[in-house]
């Protein structure tokens, strides 16, 4: 045997870098089965996976879309509320006006019969020389004039013989009194206070025991 014939076997290193194929009918080699089927799993693969991206892309889109119109919707809602509550504020500020400006016209209109009272009694007392007739003029003048405040609401603070308050009176001085009981009460009044309803709206001057 020749040493040409003599070969030694080839290492892995040399072995040429071939893929596997299988020969075909008409004499072309094709890939092996399982590399076409490997392929074609992998293809599958990378489609289920971008059609997955894609329907998520689509969902997040149509949510943006939705948050859009939701903005909007509760945008023109918020404007529409707003500009109703401008109004609304506008009306109740031109009502307190008003109501300011008017609120003393019932009590004026009360005001002015008693006036015309005081206007005829001076003109009837030029003429008059008896005083007793002056002086009950006065008093039904001034009665009408109660009266008109009771209509109102108006009471006069209760003062004499009171325990001095800060709510209700205000103290003008003090005066030595005799008796123990009368220290710290209101022992005269020189301006008389009112109440409207519940509400001071003036206190009484007094004079305080003490």
């Amino acid at each position: 045997m020749n040493e040409e014939e003599i070969k030694e076997p080839m290492n892995e290193e040399e072995l040429p870098d071939t893929e596997p194929t299988v020969s075909s009918e008409n004499g072309t080699e094709e890939p092996a089965k399982e590399e076409v089927q490997e392929e074609k799993k992998g293809k599958s693969f990378f489609s289920k996976k971008n059609n997955k991206e894609k329907q998520k892309i689509e969902e997040l889109e149509a949510q943006i879309e939705k948050l859009n119109a939701e903005k909007v919707e509760l945008n023109d809602r918020f404007l529409r509320l707003y500009s109703e509550f401008d109004n609304y504020k506008k009306r109740v500020n031109k009502e307190k006006l008003d109501l300011i400006a008017t609120a003393s016209e019932k009590v004026i209109l009360s005001v002015l019969p008693i006036m015309d009272d005081f206007e005829r009694a001076i003109a009837a007392n030029e003429k008059v020389d008896d005083i007793n007739a002056i002086k009950e003029g006065f008093v039904l003048i001034y009665n009408k004039m109660q009266q008109m405040l009771t209509r109102h609401n108006v009471k006069e603070i209760e003062a004499v013989g009171q325990e001095f308050n800060t709510d209700l009176h205000e103290a003008v001085t003090h005066f030595p009194v005799e008796k123990e009981e009368d220290k710290g009460k209101v022992i005269d009044v020189t301006e008389k206070g009112y109440k409207l309803s519940d509400k001071v709206i003036r206190y009484a001057k007094v004079v305080v025991g003490q």
